[in-house]
Order: structure tokens, then C-alpha cells, then sequence
């Protein structure tokens, strides 16, 4: 690591000394650009760096609700919006025990470069709340969801900030805040994606991070002459996201062998699709744990508590849950099992360290601000179809989402080629999702 990237890390920590997770992902960031500086000091006169790990606004707020039991419940709220260069804001709310400044600073900070490889007009933001919806009725969370919004619909809108759903905000959430926003606001608009199609959602729009996960990873293995049919695949995660990627998978010939919650995992070597793939979403929706229930209706299954599923041996590894679940441990154990490839379907779920032994042991890694790119590019079709008052097919979607990913993968791929990173996909990445970016802020000024 030069000493010009360590400048810039090291104003990240002294301004954000507990924050991990957003510290992690600037070192991350800018050490894959360093060649970009070097070969442009014009970006260093002006700033760029400092400007870039600095959101341009934060906004912090209590967030006063009603249980069912007429009981007072407080929580905190955030937005933060990190770069409007490229467009509006454009990130999702995550409800979330854990949540805090430094995972949604890491998100929206990742989000940057993300919406920028889709090659579309969409800034960087995200936002939240350290509520947890589990074990929370309709009532409960359409309180708190009105109360969120009672705060937060002054700092967004359609041409300034267009929050989504994540981890913990699915359509019913995103309904009911979308609701509370009209009602505030008085207008009827494309303020929030991820809505159900009867409020102008996106047909497709579910499977969407999913299905572009998939074909980013189909297009790297192509890439290193390989193909994806047969390939046994092992999942993270029992989501939206895990789920559209299970099925895109089985459409394509992969075998997917593993899925995971928050009681372990499940080994199915007889592979989960068809009817599994919809027991397990009818688990999902239930809001219990999946991994025990499943093993017990499917007997070609095995049910390992409290482990994760990296130990198994796959061809092909797609995290889908949370951030840093692949551990330096885990690393090693997959490399143990002669792992080859690594494409990381939700936010960071790789530590620093992980990606560094991976790579020099030959694991070939896709990066999540590419791989998951797909849910944000299909967010902004959200934004155009609610602007032109019009409706894409799932046809239509799914058409636009290949190409996009296609695009980006072979952006990361030229990135490699103009800088002689090889196939380091992380690099590449990164580095195309910054070209553009600083290029719109040099355009812009000191602002």
C-alpha cells in the first residue's frame, strides 16, 4: 500500500475511529485505485478523496412508536448520502438490531461505485434503523415504518434521494412507508423502489439481486473458460436474494448443495430445487428458522447447527447473507477443500484478510459492488417506469438486467487490462466504478 492511499486511510480512521465495517470498505476501495491517482493528480489537487469518504449528508433521528401493548418504543433512525454525483441518492433502508453509523456508511459508501457500474444515472446512499421486525405484527411495524418516514420523507424524493428496500424491508415495508410518504408529501411519485407492482413496483423486481448475481457469475467463469452447467454450487442466506439466485442457478444447470439462517445450515447434496426451493420460501415467510425444518421434511439433507456452509466443498461459493461472513478460517478451509471461484452476492461478506489469502491461493472472486449490482440497476428501471408512467414486462426487466450485467462484468475485465491488474476482478471493479464517478465530480466543482 503506497503512501498516497495511506493518507487517505488513515483521515478515515481519525475521523471514524469506531466504525469498522466503513473503515474496511475505504481500504478495500482505495487501495485498488491507487493506480487511477497516480496516473491522474489532478483528482488528488482537487480533493477528490477526502470529498468521496466524507457523505455529503448525514442525518440522524429517534424514531417514537406503539407496540401492541401501548407501550413507548424508541429507536434511531438514519439516512446517509454519500455521493450525488452520478444522480440522485439511490440506496436501500436496512431494519436491523446491529444497525449504526458504520455499517451504513460502509453500504452507502459501496453503494457509490455499485450504482455507478450499472452505467445508469444513480448516485450513493443508504439508510435504517436498530429496529428488528422479527416477532413484530403488521400493526407494530406499519407504526414504526410511519413514524420512520414521519422523519425521513423531508429529506428525499424522486430527484433528490430514492430509498429501497434491504436487509429486513421487504415489500410490506417498503408499502407502508411508501403510504406514509404520500400522505406527508402529497404526491403520488417515484420516491421508493422495491414497491409491489399494484403501487408501480418493478415486475421481477424480488429475484432481481438474485438472477444478477447469476449471470455475472456465469460471464466470469465463461471468462476463465468454464461453464456453469454442472457446477454444485454452495449458498448463504435464505432471502430474496438467495433465493433468486437458487433459481437462477437451477434454470442454468447448477446444482445448489447448501443454504444457511441463523441456525446453521443445510447440506443437500441431492441439490435444492423445485419443491424445496418453495418450502424453503414458505419457511422464510413464516419468519422461523429454516435449516432444522427442512432437514427433517427432506431426508437427503443434513443439518449442521450453528456452523457455516464454507466448509462444504463446491465448485462455485456465493455468500448471500450479511457482511464478513468469510473469515480468514473459512478461507482456509475453503481453500483446503480446493476452492475455485468466489462470487460475493450480498454487501462485503468477505473480510480484507479472507480476500487477500483467496487470492493468493488462486481463488478467482467476483466482487459484490459488481456481482449484486443487478437489484439497484432494476431499482432505477423502477424510477424510469414510475416516471414515464409506463410498465415493463418481467420480459423487459430480465432482458435489461443480462445486458447490464454483461456490461459490467466486461467493464471490471478492461479495468484489468488498462492498468495490468491480470484477473483481479476486485480491482477492476473498483476502478471502473470510480473513473466515472470522479470524472462527474471534476465536471461538477468543488462541491
Amino acid at each position: 500500500m503506497g503512501k498516497l492511499v495511506q493518507k487517505y486511510i488513515d483521515i478515515a480512521k481519525e475521523k471514524n475511529p469506531h466504525e469498522p465495517e466503513f473503515l474496511q470498505t475505504v481500504e478495500e476501495v482505495l487501495t485498488s485505485i491507487e493506480p487511477v491517482l497516480e496516473k491522474h493528480p489532478e483528482y488528488i489537487k482537487a480533493g477528490l478523496i477526502e470529498r468521496l469518504i466524507e457523505p455529503e449528508r448525514g442525518v440522524m433521528f429517534r424514531v417514537p412508536w406503539v407496540d401492541d401493548k401501548g407501550v413507548v418504543q424508541v429507536n434511531r433512525g438514519y439516512r446517509f448520502q454519500f455521493s450525488s454525483a452520478l444522480g440522485p441518492y439511490k440506496g436501500g433502508i436496512r431494519f436491523a438490531p446491529n444497525v449504526y453509523p458504520g455499517i451504513l456508511k460502509f453500504l452507502g459508501f459501496e453503494q457509490i461505485f455499485k450504482n455507478s457500474l450499472t452505467g445508469l444515472p444513480i448516485g450513493g446512499g443508504k439508510g435504517g434503523a436498530d429496529f428488528d421486525p422479527n416477532g413484530k405484527s403488521d400493526a407494530e411495524i406499519m407504526r414504526f415504518c410511519q413514524s420512520f418516514v414521519t422523519e425521513l420523507y423531508r429529506h428525499i424524493g424522486p430527484d433528490t434521494d430514492v430509498p429501497a428496500g434491504d436487509l429486513g424491508v421487504g415489500g410490506r415495508e417498503i408499502g407502508y412507508m411508501m403510504g406514509q410518504y404520500k400522505r406527508l408529501a402529497n404526491r403520488y411519485d417515484g420516491t421508493w423502489t422495491g414497491k409491489g407492482t399494484s403501487n408501480g413496483g418493478l415486475a421481477g423486481r424480488n429475484e432481481a439481486t438474485g438472477f444478477g448475481i447469476v449471470f455475472y457469475a456465469r460471464e466470469m467463469l465463461k471468462f476463465f473458460g468454464e461453464e456453469m452447467e454442472g457446477k454444485t454450487v454452495a449458498l448463504s442466506g435464505f432471502g430474496n436474494v438467495t433465493w433468486g439466485t437458487a433459481t437462477k442457478l437451477t434454470e442454468l444447470g447448477a446444482k445448489v448443495i447448501t443454504i444457511s439462517g441463523p441456525d446453521g445450515y443445510i447440506h443437500d447434496p441431492d441439490g435444492i430445487t423445485g419443491k424445496k426451493i418453495d418450502y424453503l420460501v414458505e419457511l422464510r415467510n413464516s419468519g422461523k428458522n429454516i435449516c432444522a425444518p427442512y432437514a427433517k421434511k427432506f431426508k437427503s439433507a443434513k443439518f449442521f447447527a450453528g456452523k457455516k456452509p464454507w466448509e462444504v466443498k463446491a465448485d462455485l461459493y456465493i455468500p448471500c447473507a450479511t457482511q464478513n461472513e468469510i473469515q480468514m478460517a473459512d478461507a482456509k478451509t475453503m481453500v483446503k477443500n480446493k476452492a475455485k471461484f468466489l462470487c460475493e452476492g450480498s454487501n462485503m461478506p468477505t473480510t480484507n484478510e479472507a480476500i487477500a489469502y483467496l487470492q493468493e491461493h488462486g481463488v478467482k472472486i467476483g466482487p459484490s459492488k459488481a456481482a449484486n449490482a443487478g437489484g439497484v440497476a432494476c431499482s432505477c428501471l423502477e424510477m424510469s417506469q414510475n416516471a414515464e408512467h409506463i410498465m415493463f414486462t418481467k420480459e423487459d426487466v430480465y432482458r435489461q438486467l443480462e445486458g447490464i450485467m454483461v456490461n459490467i462484468f466486461q467493464l471490471s475485465v478492461d479495468a484489468c487490462k488498462r492498468y495490468n491488474l491480470g484477473d483481479n476482478l476486485i480491482a477492476g471493479a473498483n476502478i471502473a466504478g470510480f473513473e466515472r464517478v470522479a470524472e462527474a465530480m471534476m465536471l461538477q466543482g468543488i462541491v
